[in-house]
């Protein structure tokens, strides 16, 4: 039992605004109770998308330097209340309060990234004399914002993957309506205060909080909203693209990322570096190791050393200085994954360590003789489980790791610059990590994948590219 406390309100347009009906928000850690917001209808989002349609106007008017001024103070004032945000992050959420405080330093850069690149967006002159008949012609495009931005966004990271639609909206002069995910919406609202208290003007910025099945279809089927940027599951993905219609999508659908490791690489390098990607935020990560294919000569070391680093990582209280993994975001989703584990197990799997649920906390897992066709080794698991299989030689770990329907990023371990540079040509992801996991990222670099993991490309400069349209002018002399 609790006692009934005043909610956070949600930005509708410019106003905060709260509703009878509420969300509970609870940390996941215990089910205990932080706070409320909205409960978002579909008339909220109706009335945020008219809004916005004024918003997008105001936006586009702002000249570079107001653009970059608001970023610039937003970032700045998130730098000042760093530990506010790594602490709501770490409660509503399922990360530490290590693992918090990194998630705030990068969507710090990620802002000021947007209003460096704010000021990059340009075009370029074209030749329209290379046509027989066009001597007379010159001219040039340049970018224009799209209008209305509708950003879709998940729990596991839910603070940067914000600012990561946030910031490049502004920075390339778009209206922007952001629906976070019911179970973390605390984050995605801390950082609305900051943009309002930055200058933003009203109804250019929204963050509607609300059940997805009630307010995401009016979002994304709206045909005022230009864009829909999401980051999320598969199915979901696949069902916003059949119901948006004729607009921009940009997708980030996760992944089951593979990392091999040939016999030449440092083991002890690979073992760290692996045991850090899978168990980051509780493997709940889109670039989180999932699948590691270690040739044959080293497989037994290597297993005998993952083993005893992932029996060291430490899982308990979130808030704790000491603790290396929280729970998972909800029970729910603990039961979901122990249940994978269990149908491995029962199809042929050998566990090597972990596998024990305790409410939502779930022990980091280890599992070899997983088989390939298997749920465990075909699906995104976005959970701490971890599978190892070893390989004869580089050609058939590249088949197994292109053998499933994602394509996000990969890592490989080797000294050899040869086998380096062909996972680099055959390995079908958006990204490829060289002596390193895949469990790896930089807020400017482009990130997205291929097949099933996504459409576009993140990143701040790529999101612009992605939330602007180029238009040409030519003069006729």
């Amino acid at each position: 039992m609790y006692t009934k406390v005043s909610g956070r309100k949600m930005l509708l347009g410019g106003e905060w605004v709260d509703r009878e009906r509420t969300i509970e928000v609870r940390n996941p850690e215990d089910n205990q109770f932080i706070t409320t917001v909205p409960a978002a209808s579909s008339s909220d989002m109706e009335k945020a998308i008219e809004i916005a349609k004024e918003g997008a106007k105001m936006a586009s008017n702002l000249s570079v330097h107001e653009r970059m001024d608001i970023l610039r103070k937003a970032a700045h004032l998130i730098e000042k209340e760093k530990e506010a945000f790594a602490y709501t992050i770490a409660t509503e959420g399922s990360k530490t309060i290590k693992e918090a405080r990194k998630e705030v330093e990068r969507c710090i850069e990620t802002i000021r990234l947007s209003g460096e690149e704010a000021r990059q967006i340009g075009g370029e002159t074209i030749a329209f004399d290379q046509a027989k008949g066009s001597e007379n012609r010159v001219g040039y495009f340049y970018r224009f914002p799209i209008g209305i931005i509708g950003a879709i966004t998940p729990f596991n990271d839910p603070l940067n993957l914000v600012a990561h639609k946030i910031g490049p909206a502004i920075a390339s002069g778009n209206a922007i309506i952001v629906k976070p995910a019911s179970v973390t919406p605390l984050s995605a609202l801390k950082l609305a205060e900051v943009f309002c208290e930055a200058g933003l003007p009203k109804k250019i910025l929204s963050v509607i909080t609300g059940y997805g099945h009630e307010i995401g279809d009016v979002l994304v089927c709206h045909p005022d909203v230009q864009m829909i940027s999401f980051t999320g599951g598969v199915d979901a993905g696949l069902a916003i693209t059949k119901k948006a219609g004729l607009k921009k999508i940009s997708m980030e659908l996760g992944s089951n990322s593979p990392v091999i490791v040939l016999e030449d690489a440092n083991v002890d390098d690979a073992v760290k570096a692996c045991v850090s990607g899978a168990f980051w935020a509780a493997g709940q990560n889109c670039l989180g190791v999932q699948r590691i294919f270690i040739e044959e000569s080293r497989f037994k070391a290597f297993c005998s050393r993952f083993v005893e680093l992932t029996k060291r990582y430490h899982t308990g209280l979130k808030l704790n200085e000491t603790t290396d993994m929280g729970p998972l975001i909800t029970e729910k989703e603990a039961i979901r994954v122990k249940a994978l584990i269990d149908k491995g197990i029962e199809e042929g799997a050998t566990l090597l360590c972990g596998g024990e649920r305790n409410g939502a906390f779930l022990q980091p897992t280890v599992l070899t003789d997983v088989h390939e066709k298997s749920e465990l080794a075909t699906e995104e698991i976005f959970g701490p489980v971890v599978l190892l299989f070893p390989f004869t030689n580089l050609d058939e770990a590249i088949e197994k790791a292109n053998a499933v329907k994602y394509g996000l990023q990969a890592g490989i371990f080797t000294e050899n610059i040869k086998a380096a540079f062909k996972a680099v040509a055959k390995l079908h992801v958006g990204g490829i990590l060289i002596n390193d996991s895949s469990d790896y990222r930089i807020d400017a670099m482009p990130f997205g994948g291929v097949k099933q993991s996504g459409i576009g490309r993140e990143g701040v400069k790529y999101s612009i590219q992605e939330m602007t349209e180029p238009r040409v002018v030519c003069f006729q002399l």
